[in-house]
């Protein structure tokens, strides 16, 4: 089954200054949402596997629209996140069954490796709600500077029998990180921790 796509939004944050202090170069995020038809609405399937597929095709579509919003390489990308809301007539389920078996895979190839897991979370919401999208560094989950998260709203979704699924990428951590801890330039990436 392929997503019956209603729309899809992207969205570029840059930050310049923080605090008083300027950010040189900007951090900059991609979040792409695309809103699609739930197949499911309203009844309970046993056989989620059309929504899986789903995930997969939308982990292409959403990764590279962000990778293409920033203007970067692939390999350029630092950190990701995905994220999805059922509307009302739908259940966490779903959006557990977009996110999870299928849409990390073509993901990664979109960024180039990914060797950390993808944060995620789901929700279940009406139109204009937020959804809040984790972020984490692609090869190693230890770079505290990336974890971050970027939030998204669109006025008209999701609608009950809709899902809202998102996908985020950045060129960079939080403006200004200090806590300690491994450094993106330190990272290995090789096990997808440090």
């Amino acid at each position: 089954m392929s997503a019956s796509i209603r729309k899809i939004a992207v969205h570029v944050e840059e930050t310049h200054i923080e605090i008083g202090r300027a950010i040189t170069p900007a951090t900059r995020k991609a979040v792409a949402v695309a809103v699609i038809e739930n197949p499911f609405a309203g009844r309970y399937e046993e056989d989620l596997s059309p929504l899986i597929e789903i995930g997969s095709e939308l982990g292409e579509l959403l990764g590279r629209k962000c990778v293409e919003a920033l203007g970067i390489a692939p390999e350029e990308a630092e950190s990701y996140g995905k994220s999805a809301m059922v509307g009302e007539n739908g259940e966490l389920e779903h959006a557990a069954a977009i996110l999870h078996p299928k849409l990390g895979a073509p993901l990664r190839k979109e960024v180039e490796k990914g060797a950390a897991l993808v944060p995620s979370s789901k929700k279940m919401g009406s139109p204009g709600q937020v959804l809040d999208v984790p972020l984490g560094h692609k090869d190693a989950a230890y770079v505290r500077s990336h974890f971050d998260g970027i939030e998204i709203r669109l006025n008209d979704a999701p609608r009950a029998n809709e899902i809202l699924v998102a996908v985020a990428v950045t060129d960079s951590g939080r403006p200004l990180p200090r806590v300690g801890g491994l450094t993106h330039e330190d990272a290995e990436g090789n096990d997808g921790l440090r």
